[in-house]
């Protein structure tokens, strides 16, 4: 089956003609019963079934040839003679998919590059093309007094502040595997017109284990790749090694990531790697380091120091965003770009002076000039609502982006 033959329209209540795949690739274990933090509550869904069965028959939106290849992209990173700048939407919308957006991404990642590395080769990875499902720090949130199912992504629920449109729906799966099947088209054009393998990429969160189970299967070499997406990482609410997202991961053959956060230890930093990456290949395993200031300047060195000294190679990459993250008198949830770039300066530090390369950065950032981080052309608080349009955390600008950029010292 096709991404254009998959719709919510062909799936009914009991509706026959979807042939069952074997799950995690020829009869491996099914990833999607294993125990696993942040899913939907929607196994009794009359549609949660049925959905299961199209998505095990819908093709992998990436193969095994093209993760290989941003694999060997990834080791050079590793070995300090390229940088990654990861960048995209914080949630991606069904409704702004469209090659138009795409293109836009693209545009913003060359951008980045183009400020970025010293001169090296800068491998370009969008969260793009199935970031549409977000982990939640709360199970419920308060809108106008009314108690609600928080917004967990398209993947998963509207953002529509009413208890119907919060409800869980698995069709949504659908949706988001058509719209992210677009999404990658139109990324390979970008590739196929560029030389070298330092093209665009896909990457988001391996979240919904209903989603991202269908897609593990053996590729033309037998080997297990996550055809979800070329670059899956898994978040700092979701690395528990007995849990499905870990082990799932884990059993694929693209380069993963995983972030970490400033209550990780360099012993779960070591048994990351040992269960990610037990070959110790250069280029398969990406640490995220997300701890805010100035919280990494203790949290960051014994992770750098456990690691170097159980002998894994890791790529080190900042996410300077998510542990700065605050809130304005009236609720608003905003960033200060300032915050950001002393993170990413202690980062580098940190990093280069415990022996290691500081490999690049992950980044929230909108296709658009949006308002929703303070600095740079965003002097205030004020300016927030100008343009504050993101549908879950607030997105640097691709201007503020530049900047960041520019004055990271990499």
């Amino acid at each position: 089956m096709t991404a254009g033959e998959v719709g919510e329209a062909g799936i009914r209540p009991g509706a026959g003609g979807h042939p069952e795949v074997p799950p995690a690739g020829a009869g491996g274990p099914d990833w999607r019963e294993w125990p696993a933090r942040q899913q939907p509550d929607w196994r009794r869904d009359e549609f949660h079934a049925p959905v299961r069965r199209a998505l095990d028959a819908a093709e992998p939106l990436v193969t095994g040839e093209e993760v290989r290849e941003l694999s060997a992209r990834l080791a050079v990173v590793c070995s300090g003679d390229a940088v990654l700048v990861q960048a995209g939407d914080c949630a991606e919308s069904f409704h702004a998919a469209s090659d138009a957006r795409t293109d836009a991404v693209v545009a913003v990642l060359d951008r980045l590059a183009a400020g970025f590395g010293g001169g090296r080769p800068v491998v370009r990875v969008g969260r793009i093309g199935g970031q549409f499902a977000k982990p939640r720090s709360r199970s419920e949130e308060v809108v106008d007094g009314v108690p609600l199912p928080p917004f967990r992504g398209h993947l998963v629920n509207s953002e529509v502040a009413e208890a119907r449109a919060r409800r869980p729906d698995p069709r949504r799966m659908l949706t988001g595997y058509r719209l992210a099947a677009s999404a990658h088209r139109r990324l390979a054009v970008h590739r196929e017109a560029r030389s070298g393998g330092w093209g665009p990429w896909s990457s988001h969160e391996a979240l919904v284990l209903d989603y991202e189970a269908a897609f593990l299967r053996p590729d033309d070499t037998g080997e297990l790749v996550l055809g979800s997406t070329h670059f899956p990482w898994v978040g700092e609410r979701t690395r528990q090694l007995d849990h499905g997202q870990v082990r799932l991961v884990a059993s694929a053959r693209n380069p993963v990531a995983c972030k970490l956060g400033p209550g990780a230890t360099g012993e779960d930093a070591v048994r990351l790697c040992e269960v990610l990456n037990p070959d110790r290949t250069p280029g398969r395993l990406t640490f995220v380091v997300r701890m805010g200031t100035p919280a990494i300047t203790s949290a960051l060195p014994p992770l750098l120091r456990a690691v170097r000294a159980a002998g894994h190679p890791v790529v080190w990459v900042s996410d300077p965003m998510h542990a700065n993250t605050v809130s304005t008198p009236d609720g608003r949830k905003t960033r200060f770009l300032a915050a950001m770039l002393e993170e990413v300066g202690w980062f580098t530090r940190i990093v280069r002076d415990h022996g290691e390369h500081p490999g690049g950065l992950h980044l929230e950032v909108a296709a658009e000039e949006v308002t929703e981080c303070v600095g740079g052309p965003v002097p205030g608080f004020a300016a927030l609502a100008d343009r504050y349009e993101t549908l879950c955390d607030p997105r640097l600008s691709p201007a503020q982006a530049a900047e960041l950029v520019a004055r990271a010292g990499f």
